[in-house]
């Protein structure tokens, strides 16, 4: 064989070999903004609330930047509770102090992610190309944070350091760690547990794949809801209703044809306002049978919550895919399906 030919298949071997690589770096690379947030976070965490504050600037058709006013960004987050787009956000009353002491805020943060586990709670935002990390830690530095030794480290704060800087800031922002090549901000009411985050981010501790996995099914939404199974089993069970409620509850799953315990749960709501939720069962030949008995329900009445759940919404699509039941549904004008529907009790996501 001549050289030429030598180095010709040696380059060919090389493209396919970079290719293999390629596809199995996309295959277990999260393929969602929320997927790829959830793989930063503790493989134990059993509640995430998400916000695209991106995409809810340009659906709303918000001009911010981080010179706008605390009262323009105050304005902001009100157009997006009129629109169930912020009721995901732990920063809802936070927005204008932090936009003007801390240069971030809903104006500038490209998402923000809420996570939830019996060890603690961890706010992760993450920041665009455009955001000065070290003006934040400069601002921190400056209210009375205490920088630490490692570049990754805890900036630790405390009740008295965040109530120095203003009202209303939420409890999340005492303590922080600032990742600008991973262009992330994380806080959290306790700076051990920012540590155990950490450990994840680095690698050298699991994260959420499966509410990662599950998130996924969402798409791409603006605001969402992630529980494991057994918070969604906990918190949306017609447990929540009393009696004559529970009592009516019971009769229409029976009339469905009954449905199998959620292994996770998630529910967001979609550029344009149409709302998803997807919900796991443990088996998948399970599936197909309660995504039509889960369908029924979501059309039917609401024990529980009142009235009807076509009050609020339609149903316009329900599958099954392996152990996941997806239902499309698409709000009525002025109803605030997210909000509602992610705390029980609620009928078709019983366990």
């Amino acid at each position: 064989m001549s050289r030429r030919a030598v180095v010709a298949l040696v380059a060919v071997a090389v493209v396919v070999v970079l290719v293999a690589g390629l596809a199995a770096w996309r295959l277990l690379t999260p393929d969602t903004p929320i997927a790829r947030a959830l793989s930063v976070v503790p493989a134990d965490t059993s509640r995430v609330s998400w916000t695209d504050w991106t995409g809810v600037r340009r659906e709303l058709g918000a001009d911010l930047t981080a010179d706008s006013t605390a009262e323009e960004v105050e304005a902001f987050m009100g157009d997006a509770f009129g629109a169930d787009l912020s009721a995901m956000s732990a920063l809802g009353t936070s927005a204008g102090v932090m936009q003007s002491e801390l240069g971030i805020s809903p104006a500038t943060l490209a998402w923000e992610l809420l996570a939830q586990s019996p060890d603690g709670a961890v706010e992760v935002m993450g920041v665009g190309d455009d955001v000065d990390m070290d003006d934040i830690a400069g601002r921190l530095a400056a209210l009375g944070w205490t920088e630490p030794d490692e570049e990754d480290g805890v900036w630790v704060g405390g009740p008295d350091v965040l109530t120095g800087v203003g009202q209303g800031l939420t409890p999340e922002l005492q303590h922080f760690v600032l990742l600008a090549d991973r262009h992330l901000v994380l806080s959290s009411d306790q700076a051990s547990y920012l540590e155990q985050v950490s450990r994840v981010v680095s690698g050298d501790a699991d994260s959420a794949d499966g509410l990662a996995d599950l998130a996924s099914g969402l798409g791409e939404p603006l605001a969402a809801a992630v529980y494991d199974g057994a918070y969604a089993c906990e918190h949306l069970a017609m447990s929540q209703a009393d009696d004559d409620a529970r009592a009516e509850a019971d009769q229409l799953v029976e009339a469905a044809g009954g449905v199998h315990p959620l292994t996770g749960f998630a529910m967001g709501l979609l550029a344009g306002g149409d709302l998803r939720a997807v919900m796991e069962v443990e088996d998948a030949d399970d599936a197909p049978g309660d995504a039509d008995a889960r369908a029924q329900l979501a059309a039917g009445p609401a024990p529980g919550q009142g009235g009807d759940f076509a009050d609020r919404y339609s149903v316009q699509e329900a599958s099954s895919q392996g152990r996941a039941i997806t239902l499309d549904l698409q709000p009525h004008d002025g109803e605030y399906v997210l909000s509602d529907l992610t705390s029980g009790p609620v009928l078709w996501a019983t366990c």
